[in-house]
């Protein structure tokens, strides 16, 4: 079986089409700048790489591109679009009526559409690249694969905030959480290469990226988790604030006149380590910055691994202790200072690291836990493709 997994933004389209017999991809690419003048194809298949422009006005026409690629007997991976047996699509919000990847019908892109206030910038866009592929392809099965499902498990002290009740109750405000099928696929990889039982594992799993969360995995289901209502809480990311007192917004508007839609895209896009720094949002940039003396881009580093160590310790608490901790995403599987600063203190808790390990981590899994420690510590590079393809796999083999 080849599944193809769709990833649609507002003016983007992220794809892998994964044959499902060696769950590798054989061709991955993107279309940039759907809708807008000079918008391309990016694709990569049988080692050969080809970037195509051509106008795109809409996820339709850039859909129809993306099978001339995969078919095109140069650069394609396939002979004919029959070879596509079904196609997965990341959805970001399930808001709480789904807690699992389901087939997608009307009811369900009704539903999906009924929640796009929840994620007004991704969810719409979404739905358009479920529309452009049923034009293209009406017959192939196609799956959802929601971003906040895994954590759906969440009991309710956990999601329920200290707002009036009927808040939940009428519209929804609770935490979400998102990352989820990141967090899931390194909680499971995190059992598998340890042997042990999900269903008696705890694992506190760091995503840590230019967006960043921390989940607390008990027993194989998301117990708790650092984002919240949307992505912009938990711990301070690349240009977002992570937990924030919200009476700030109201004092801030006072003093510089900006309105709530204002205020809140400056939490979005210009805060986080971007803002305390005034240096970037890559921690590369911020390193180099940091080691030329530049005490704010060291203060921006300082805070966002305080942040993530707080919650690495108050999940382990909310747990009763880990068995192990995950590091993936771009920051989570590449910094090593990073992951050093988020353990360092941590052996009241048993967690020790290796040192050189975790300097010079191998490829794939990489076990960094330190002699004596009595937890897990461990770099698992993240594949929400594959998880997507697995669901989608399984859901269409049942039909």
């Amino acid at each position: 079986m080849k599944v193809l997994v769709i990833n649609a933004g507002s003016s983007s389209l992220k794809y892998q089409l994964i044959d499902m017999q060696t769950e590798k991809a054989i061709a991955k690419g993107g279309c940039e700048r759907i809708g807008i003048e000079g918008s391309f194809l990016k694709h990569k298949a049988n080692g050969k790489e080809v970037t195509i422009t051509r106008p795109m006005p809409d996820h339709k026409t850039a859909i129809e591109l993306m099978l001339e690629a995969l078919v095109n007997k140069e650069y394609g991976a396939i002979s004919d679009m029959s070879e596509i047996d079904a196609v997965g699509h990341r959805v970001l919000h399930s808001g709480g009526d789904y807690d699992c990847s389901v087939l997608i019908d009307e009811e369900v892109k009704k539903v999906c559409l009924g929640n796009a206030d929840l994620a007004p910038l991704h969810q719409r866009a979404n739905i358009m690249g479920v529309d452009a592929c049923k034009a293209v392809m009406p017959n192939v099965p196609m799956v959802a694969t929601f971003d906040t499902a895994f954590h759906a498990t969440m009991p309710e002290k956990a999601y329920i905030y200290g707002l009036p009740y009927e808040y939940y109750e009428k519209y929804k405000v609770r935490r979400y959480g998102a990352h989820g099928t990141s967090h899931r696929f390194v909680s499971q990889e995190a059992a598998k290469y340890l042997g042990v039982d999900p269903a008696s594992f705890k694992v506190i799993t760091c995503h840590l990226g230019n967006g960043s969360s921390i989940s607390a995995v008990k027993n194989g289901k998301c117990y708790d988790t650092s984002m919240s209502f949307t992505p912009l809480g938990g711990v301070p990311m690349g240009t977002r604030t992570g937990d924030l007192d919200p009476a700030i917004l109201e004092y801030l508007s006072d003093k510089t006149g900006m309105d709530i839609h204002e205020l809140l895209f400056m939490c979005n896009k210009k805060a986080g380590v971007m803002g305390v720094s005034g240096v970037s949002s890559d921690f590369r940039d911020l390193r180099d910055a940091a080691a030329s003396g530049n005490h704010r881009a060291q203060l921006a580093l300082d805070i966002f691994t305080y942040a993530c160590k707080k919650y690495v310790g108050a999940y382990a608490a909310a747990m009763g202790g880990t068995d192990c901790i995950v590091f993936t995403a771009g920051i989570g599987e590449h910094d090593h200072e990073v992951r050093a600063s988020i353990v360092e203190d941590m052996e009241y808790m048993g967690v020790c690291i290796d040192q050189e390990k975790n300097a010079h981590p191998t490829d794939g899994i990489c076990d960094i836990t330190g002699k004596g420690s009595k937890v897990k510590v461990l770099i698992i590079p993240t594949n929400e493709e594959l998880v997507i393809a697995r669901d989608t796999a399984e859901i269409v083999s049942n039909l």
